[in-house]
């Protein structure tokens, strides 16, 4: 399959041309195609979210279990009620003050939804992405797009179009490229099916941050847990994710004491000749001696670690190491997101020093 990549980006283009390439592209979806495309948060690999076909081909071309539920996009809150049976009230609220944004809902799916882009669950997980393609686009192609993120299965996911056709040449028709995005991690999703609402993924969107517009939230205790096997709720949160080809290990504790353990770890890797990465903070990255260092932001920006993780983690990647240490980082607000999809990502290969 012959893989297109349009460019949305170039400040010559009309505001007539673009609208027409997103036409084009809502076509595609129309049809049964697979659409890569940018969200705030990551790039995700759409189809129509109503047809088992196009669903079972994000699957497909994702090499994704098939047991890992996709997430539908809307790009207008009547739509909501098409795909749900019931709202609660302190969804309403969460939609009314974080949507559009970075923020998913799971509720019981209408019967309009089929199995297929549910993972075979009775429930079905929506957000409205805060992303003026993106809108567009759901719009166009009838608005329905399921999405995941347009990586192959387990990979660092996306957050620029090149990172997009590293995973997706040849398996999809077509790739919208907006630019890099801007948060850079994934939505936070709730559940609402059951009693209280439980986070069960971290993001963008903090418990902080919902527990002052609807009260008592809970966390899935899954989330947190150090052993690998102590799966969390949401079915696609049991898998590797975000994941280097490298083995990554992650080392905790004082900065001080984190950067000697990494400088000796490197030190001995180096030694018995494998090549290595490091992960470091632009105020840490000069005290590394051993290997490729990487910056992955400023620790007085949490949000510039989120929009970087993904990148560095792909960069390291195409530099073939063997294996990468990184830092750790505060867990309070995004960075609770941040330590997740690092966890994650590392296989739960933790060093505490």
């Amino acid at each position: 399959m012959e893989t297109t990549i349009v460019t949305l980006t170039d400040e010559k283009q009309s505001e007539e041309a673009i609208r027409e390439k997103i036409h084009a592209a809502g076509q595609v979806i129309r049809q049964g195609g697979l659409v890569a495309f940018p969200t705030e948060t990551v790039y995700g690999l759409g189809a129509d979210a109503l047809s088992p076909q196009a669903s079972r081909r994000i699957y497909e071309a994702k090499g994704r279990p098939s047991d890992n539920p996709l997430i539908i996009h809307i790009s207008n809150m009547e739509d909501l009620k098409k795909i749900t049976k019931n709202v609660p009230g302190p969804a309403r609220k969460l939609a009314e003050k974080f949507w559009p944004g970075p923020l998913t809902m799971i509720f019981e799916k209408s019967d309009i939804v089929p199995l297929e882009t549910t993972g075979g669950l009775r429930t079905v997980a929506v957000r409205m992405p805060n992303h003026s393609i993106a809108l567009r686009l759901i719009a166009s192609s009838g608005g329905f797009i399921a999405a995941p993120s347009a990586n192959t299965s387990g990979k660092p996911s996306p957050t620029r179009a090149e990172h997009v056709a590293e995973d997706m040449t040849g398996r999809i028709p077509l790739i919208l490229d907006g630019g890099s995005v801007g948060i850079g991690i994934e939505s936070t999703i709730v559940d609402f099916t059951e009693g209280t609402p439980m986070i069960l993924r971290p993001g963008y969107i903090t418990a902080e941050m919902i527990q002052e517009v609807i009260g008592e939230i809970r966390i899935d205790p899954g989330l947190t847990a150090r052993d690998a096997e102590a799966h969390p709720k949401a079915p696609g949160m049991k898998y590797r994710h975000y994941a280097p080809k490298a083995d990554l290990v992650l080392v905790e504790g004082s900065r001080e004491k984190v950067q000697r353990k990494i400088n000796e770890l490197a030190e001995e890797a180096l030694g018995e000749g494998k090549s290595v990465g490091i992960i470091a903070t632009e105020e840490t990255r000069a005290g590394y001696g051993h290997g490729v260092v990487k910056s992955i932001g400023t620790r007085t920006d949490a949000d510039s670690i989120a929009r970087h993780l993904y990148g560095v983690l792909r960069e390291f990647d195409q530099l073939d190491v063997e294996i990468i240490y990184s830092e750790s980082f505060p867990a309070s607000g995004v960075g609770q997101a941040i330590k997740n999809r690092m966890q994650k990502a590392a296989g739960h290969q933790v060093i505490e020093v």
